[in-house]
C-alpha cells in the first residue's frame, strides 16, 4: 500500500494527548490514558496512488481505548464533499469496521478503480464513521477526507527516444529559441539512468536517475556536469571557460509516469581555473517530454 498522510487533525490531537497523559520520554514508566473512549479517523486527509494492480487502500480508524470486546461501527460516504464516484472510481469494500477486543486500530479497506482514473483526475471522496454521540470527539470530528492519484507503472524506456525541451533559460540567454528537440537513452550498467544528448548545446550529455520508491514523490537525481561553454553562450570566456550544472538541493526535480516527463530546475554556474566562484549564470526550470517518432518529425520540419 502505498500512503502519503498529511500531518492534521487528528494526528496532532493524538500527539497533544500522549503529552498531555504523562508519556514524558522513553525511560519513563508508560502513564495509561484512562479517560473517555473515542473512536475517530486516524488523520483527517489521506493521499494513496492507485495502481495499475488494484491493490486495496487502507484508511486507519483509531479509539482511544482498549475494550474486551469486538467494536463494529458503520462507514458512509459523504456524497456531497465528493468528487470521486463509488462503483466507478472506487469500491467501499465494505461499509462497516471493526477493532478487535484488545485493539485500538482498524482499517476501512477501499479498493481504486485503476482504469477509470484519468492521469490529470484529482479525485477525492469523505468518509464518515457512525458512531454513538459520547463515543465522538466532536473538536476532530468523525468524518476524513481520501484523495487518489493514478501512478502509472515505471518503464524506464518510456523515457528514451525523442523529446522536446523547454526552458526559462532558453528564454533567457538564447534568442530565437522556444524549444529544443534531442534525444536520450538508457545508460548502460547505471540503474534507472537515462542520458539526455544536447539539453541545452550540442556535444553536452546530461545524465539523470529515475527514484521511484515514492510512487506519490517521485524524484529525479543529477550529478554536477559540464552543459556548455561560456564562449557559445557569452561570445566570450569566463573563469575557466565552462558551464557547470547542479541541482539545487531544495528545488523540485520530479516526472510523471503517466504523462512522460520530468520538471526539474537546475544551477548553472561559472567557476575560475582554481575552482573558485565566477558567478551563478541562472537558476532556470526545464521541462522534457517525450514524443513519438511523427511528433518529432514534424518538429524537425519546422527546423528544431
Amino acid at each position: 500500500m502505498i500512503m502519503k498522510k498529511l500531518l492534521t487533525g487528528c494526528m496532532v490531537a493524538l500527539v497533544i494527548l500522549a503529552a498531555l497523559t504523562g508519556l514524558a520520554g522513553c525511560d519513563q514508566d508508560k502513564v495509561l490514558y484512562n479517560g473517555r473512549n473515542y473512536l475517530m479517523f486516524s488523520d483527517t486527509l489521506y493521499h494513496y496512488a492507485v495502481q495499475e494492480s488494484n491493490e486495496k487502500l487502507e484508511v486507519p480508524v483509531s479509539a482511544t481505548r482498549r475494550a474486551d470486546y469486538d467494536r463494529t461501527f458503520a462507514v458512509e460516504v459523504v456524497d456531497k464533499e465528493s468528487n470521486a464516484v463509488e462503483g466507478k472510481h472506487y469500491r467501499l469494500l465494505s461499509n462497516t469496521v471493526t477493532i478487535k477486543a484488545g485493539e485500538v486500530a482498524a482499517n476501512v479497506e477501499i479498493e481504486g478503480v485503476y482504469e477509470n482514473i484519468g492521469i490529470n483526475d484529482s479525485l477525492g471522496f469523505a468518509l464518515r464513521l457512525i458512531i454513538p454521540d459520547v463515543e465522538q470527539w466532536h473538536k476532530y470530528g468523525t468524518e476524513t477526507k481520501v484523495v487518489m492519484q493514478k501512478a502509472c507503472p515505471f518503464d524506464i524506456h518510456a523515457f528514451t527516444g525523442y523529446c522536446k525541451v523547454t526552458s526559462t533559460f532558453f528564454n533567457t540567454y538564447m534568442e530565437n529559441t522556444t524549444l529544443r528537440l534531442i534525444t536520450s537513452e538508457i545508460v548502460e550498467g547505471e540503474e534507472n539512468t537515462i542520458v539526455l544528448h544536447g539539453l541545452y548545446f550540442d556535444g553536452y550529455d546530461t545524465k539523470l536517475k529515475f527514484n521511484n520508491e515514492d510512487i506519490l514523490d517521485p524524484s529525479i537525481e543529477m550529478e554536477e556536469h559540464v552543459c556548455g561553454n561560456t564562449a557559445e553562450l557569452f561570445n566570450t570566456i569566463h573563469g575557466n571557460g565552462k558551464l557547470v550544472m547542479t541541482q539545487p538541493s531544495n528545488a523540485p526535480a520530479y516526472f510523471n509516469t503517466c504523462e512522460k516527463f520530468i520538471f526539474h530546475y537546475v544551477s548553472i554556474r561559472v567557476d575560475n581555473k582554481d575552482g573558485s566562484l565566477v558567478g551563478v549564470v541562472d537558476t532556470p526550470a526545464n521541462i522534457i517530454e517525450w514524443i513519438n517518432e511523427a511528433e518529432a518529425e514534424k518538429l524537425k520540419e519546422q527546423g528544431y
